[in-house]
């Protein structure tokens, strides 16, 4: 098996085009060769090194840039989107602890959303509709919210905000586009009135842009449409371009001093053994660079034209509720969510590309260097199987 551009080349010599950039990672397509050239030299001069006592030049630098693109201060590098969470999760509780506040314990989240697979973010993921169901009896209960689709409900969320806000240490959401929980969205104005609202009864704010940052909406942050800045983000997936898995956790200012202590017990006391991983951080450095010298958000904003422009195709098709698009992020979706994900993703792969449905959605987020002829074959590939 092998990768090369938008391309998995399979065992038995076949071809598919990706249309998924393997799990919304690989914004660059794969091998890209300014990726593979930073990671190589890395690997020649020092591939990792503990991140406690000592730090190292790529980590400096990538923290340094990061905190330059989104406007906040302080980078916590872990080895996963999951665990970028679970850090955002600590930092806001022992946040409270620390400044006098500790029965500010809970979080309030979202329906439909999700956070990753470990025990903290399976909490303020959708307990009913993920596949964390199971679990949802052993992980710490948080309170779950409708996303507000008007005033009468965003009136709703306030009052009910003002009688538990007391326990409740912070507010996370995706930010435009909650990816796993079904690919829906909702709009740049109810991301500010959320935060807005956050602030209004004194919890943190956290972003989760794992999956939505990096430009997939249309701009490098999503939270950049509503002209917002959280007090907490959540980095993983394309930070990397996909190259290597890493994390990054940024936090401002106020949450950062809350930690300056001589005191242990006020320290963060969390240190995954890979975190500032020297490979993964060389490889987001490269991704960076290459959002700064190739036009990546200008790609971002074709491909969207012509997902909107293709995929309006099927919303003839029967059994087709909805068609939406945001930025490279082309969503179908059914009105069953009893499909055979199984045969659908056969279906594809016969037609030469990789679309994985997720529950009752046929998806497409692919690289954003894919050409229009290759986007072409994965939207006509989308109808077709539809409409059989």
């Amino acid at each position: 098996m092998g990768t090369d551009g938008c391309r998995i080349r399979l065992a038995d010599g076949r071809e598919l085009i990706d249309g998924v950039a393997s799990w919304w990672s690989c914004c660059h397509g794969y091998n890209h060769p300014h990726l593979i050239a930073a990671v190589r030299q890395q690997l020649e001069v020092m591939p990792h090194v503990m991140f406690g006592g000592l730090v190292h030049e790529p980590a400096l630098r990538l923290g340094s840039r990061l905190c330059n693109l989104t406007g906040l201060d302080r980078v916590f590098f872990s080895d996963s989107g999951s665990v970028a969470v679970e850090v955002a999760l600590k930092l806001a509780l022992q946040y409270w602890r620390n400044v006098g506040q500790p029965a500010r314990s809970r979080f309030a989240c979202f329906s439909n959303g999700y956070h990753g697979d470990t025990i903290g973010a399976m909490s303020v993921s959708d307990p009913e509709q993920s596949m964390h169901r199971a679990f949802r009896d052993a992980v710490a209960q948080q309170y779950v919210f409708e996303i507000p689709a008007g005033n009468t409900e965003l009136q709703a969320l306030d009052t009910r905000l003002s009688e538990i806000g007391s326990q409740l240490a912070g507010m996370i959401i995706e930010p435009l586009v909650q990816c796993a929980g079904g690919m829906k969205f909702h709009s740049a104005e109810t991301l500010r009135a959320l935060q807005q609202l956050a602030h209004k009864h004194g919890l943190l704010f956290i972003a989760d842009e794992i999956a939505t940052g990096f430009g997939r909406t249309g701009t490098l942050l999503a939270c950049q449409q509503a002209d917002i800045l959280p007090d907490i983000l959540c980095l993983g997936k394309a930070l990397t371009g996909g190259a290597i898995a890493l994390g990054a956790t940024i936090a401002s200012g106020r949450i950062f001093d809350a930690f300056l202590d001589d005191r242990e017990d006020r320290a963060f006391m969390h240190g995954p053994t890979f975190m500032a991983n020297a490979l993964a951080c060389a490889a987001a450095n490269a991704s960076l660079d290459l959002f700064e010298e190739e036009p990546r958000i200008e790609q971002v904003i074709a491909i969207e034209a012509q997902l909107q422009t293709e995929l309006a195709a099927c919303q003839s098709i029967p059994g087709v509720i909805d068609v939406r698009v945001k930025g490279a992020i082309g969503v179908v979706e059914l009105s069953s969510d009893k499909m055979d994900t199984d045969s659908f993703r056969q279906k594809f792969v016969n037609r030469g590309v990789w679309i994985r449905p997720l529950g009752n959605v046929v998806y497409l987020m692919p690289p954003f260097i894919i050409d229009q002829c290759d986007l072409r074959k994965l939207t006509e590939s989308v109808v077709s199987v539809l409409k059989e």
